[in-house]
């Protein structure tokens, strides 16, 4: 057992204001009034035996204390602390909970074989059960972390353990298939393939001793282009598709390529009537899960398993990608980073005003209904919310015209539908596809296409078509959901069209908002694509991730569309083959129609200024102790 520091009974209580001991991470200030000993492999037996080890965080405290648990699979050594995410274990523990960080099953320390969302439903319910019975428990469970870790949480809350009180998921999903493996029918081949080699695949061959397995994958993280360019994905060498061992789990995301069963299993989206227990959800508008962390926020309030449940939601979204939050030693897009440091995340000091409410009994204002409470780019400022969408919007449709191509850019956004007039083309070929920059996938700044940056050397490209608006005449907030229905035709059976959102500034600046794509078999279900007939035309409605910015005035509106993003997608290669299944490619040639028997638009999410909310961020209240 390890003494950690901290404060002594007369230390400092409550909490550190965002940005505080900015610089540093995690900041030093803010300990709660309780010292800390660390018990280190702590098992725990799940009901198939298998055994999981975790590190104990024991509050110096004669009182029973709640419990505050998570569940990594990227070693409870590290606990989601960097880059710039959550306070230390023991910086929790301060505050007198006792801090539970697990290594799931065949990860880090624990036993058992690995298998992506396969086990954490059971190992999540055991887990929270055998939390709860630890001395010096009083048997109430909050659960905390980060994108995998978020998921943890989700798929044991959605089994209901009798002692799991709350949870507190942030950049995480609705749905493994739907916007974490897929996106619109098409394979998120920046954020998966990366992920999948060099970390999950690298620490469960760590876990099981695989030296083979492990020098494959080192060498195959140090040149990741290599291996997104290999086709077929079904025959990926880094993960070794001839040897089961090293990562079976993969090749079933190839093959599962639908919405299935294989897929349903883990859904979360289709069972919020289970989940019985408060949440408060964060998320950021350039983060690879924003739109499914949205939806468990709407989709709770609507129909979470008890009114408790119901009322108790609360989401913030902040200008921040998947893992640069407090931004002390963590490197998000400039752009973002530029904000400086009033858009550093809150979720610590959140996090724990949350736990004291509901695990203490706190009477702290936390439970106050629905709300959300998000970050407005352009000017910068927090404002609040009771619900998703916000019930203010105006909801406002600009309608393609004009000649988009690069031959003329002259493509419009205008407020009235568009006459009769010829449609754009382009040529779509998937060996030389658009690239991607910025976005929202995953996991860093550094590694994958997130974020917002200067979209021009992309608008060169004549595989992109581009459509503004006239300037706006006065400063007009967008936060919302965004949908594009697009008419268009292809010669190939199925394909890909891309929608981007984006703010064109007076000096020339094109900075990208956010992106959707659809596959064309996928127009009408995730569950069983059909082939289009070619060259004949079809409404496709993309939606673009949610946003929330501000356009000031001499501002323009700007949609691009394409027919590739990559490496953030997959290339589609126009044959109509199942996913990665061969490497054949074929061009094709892509129509897009605006006109008045093919309305192609963007429909925005307009707040009205006169219903919006207060600019000031709310500040948490101090902990108790």
């Amino acid at each position: 057992m390890v003494v950690l520091t901290g404060c002594g009974a007369g230390g400092t209580g409550g909490t550190a204001a965002p940005g505080s001991d900015h610089g540093t991470w995690p900041a030093s200030s803010g300990r709660g009034s309780c010292g800390v000993t660390e018990q280190a492999d702590v098992p725990a037996r799940m009901r198939d035996g298998t055994v999981l080890r975790a590190d104990v965080y024991r509050p110096r405290t004669g009182r029973r204390v709640p419990v505050i648990l998570m569940r990594t699979q990227y070693g409870k050594d590290g606990a989601q602390v960097e880059p710039s995410r959550y306070q230390s274990p023991d910086w929790f523990a301060s505050h007198c909970y006792l801090v539970v960080v697990q290594d799931i099953r065949g990860q880090g320390r624990s036993g058992g074989v690995f298998s992506e969302f396969t086990n954490d439903q059971t190992d999540g319910y055991d887990s929270v059960e055998w939390a709860a019975g630890l001395p010096g428990s009083n048997g109430k469970v909050g659960m905390y972390g980060s994108s995998y870790v978020g998921a943890t949480q989700w798929l044991a809350a959605v089994t209901a353990p009798p002692h799991l009180v709350t949870i507190v998921p942030a950049n995480t999903a609705s749905d493994y298939y739907d916007g974490w493996t897929y996106e619109g029918g098409e394979f998120r081949l920046g954020f998966v393939q990366p992920w999948a080699i060099g970390a999950i695949a690298t620490t469960a061959a760590i876990n099981r001793g695989d030296g083979q397995a492990l020098a494959l994958l080192k060498a195959a993280q140090a040149d990741p282009t290599r291996w997104l360019d290999f086709r077929p994905f079904k025959d990926l060498p880094p993960l070794q598709p001839g040897n089961p061992a090293v990562a079976p789990w993969y090749f079933d995301w190839i093959r599962h390529s639908t919405r299935d069963d294989f897929w349903r299993q883990f859904s979360i989206r289709d069972r919020y009537s289970s989940v019985t227990v408060p949440v408060m959800h964060f998320e950021g508008w350039y983060d690879a899960f924003l739109a499914g962390g949205i939806e468990n926020f709407a989709g709770m309030t609507a129909h979470g398993g008890t009114p408790e449940a119901r009322r108790n939601q609360r989401l913030i979204i902040g200008p921040w990608d998947h893992i640069s939050w407090g931004r002390a030693t963590s490197e998000p897009a400039p752009l973002l980073k530029d904000i400086g440091p009033g858009a550093d995340s809150p979720i610590n000091e959140m996090m724990l005003a949350w736990y004291d409410h509901f695990l203490k009994g706190v009477d702290n204002g936390m439970s106050t209904g629905p709300r959300v409470d998000y970050f407005v780019m352009g000017a910068n400022v927090w404002r609040s919310s009771t619900s998703w969408p916000l019930p203010q919007t105006r909801w406002t449709t600009y309608y393609l015209a004009g000649a988009g191509g690069i031959a003329d850019r002259n493509g419009a956004l205008q407020l009235t539908p568009p006459g009769d007039q010829p449609p754009d083309t382009f040529t779509y070929d998937p060996a030389y596809p658009a690239p991607s920059l910025g976005g929202h996938s995953c996991c860093g700044a550094l590694s994958g296409p997130q974020g917002p940056y200067d979209q021009t050397p992309v608008e060169q490209r004549s595989d992109v078509l581009v459509y503004s608006s006239d300037p706006v005449s006065e400063d007009t907030e967008v936060t919302g959901p965004v949908t594009v229905d697009l008419w268009a035709q292809s010669s190939a059976p199925d394909t890909d069209f891309t929608a981007k959102l984006a703010v064109v500034h007076p000096d020339g600046a094109v900075v990208n908002l956010n992106d959707g794509i659809i596959r064309t078999a996928f127009r009408d279900s995730l569950s069983a694509p059909r082939p289009t007939v070619p060259n004949q035309p079809y409404r496709y409605r993309i939606a673009v991730w949610p946003t929330s910015y501000e356009f000031r005035r001499g501002d323009r509106i700007r949609v691009e569309v394409s027919s590739s993003d990559y490496p953030q997608f997959a290339p589609n290669p126009n044959t109509g083959a199942p996913f990665g299944q061969d490497a054949e490619v074929r061009p094709a040639t892509q129509t897009i129609l605006h006109d008045r028997a093919h309305p192609s638009a963007i429909t925005l999410p307009v707040i009205p200024a006169a219903g919006r909310g207060s600019d000031t961020f709310p500040a948490p209240p101090h902990a108790s102790e």
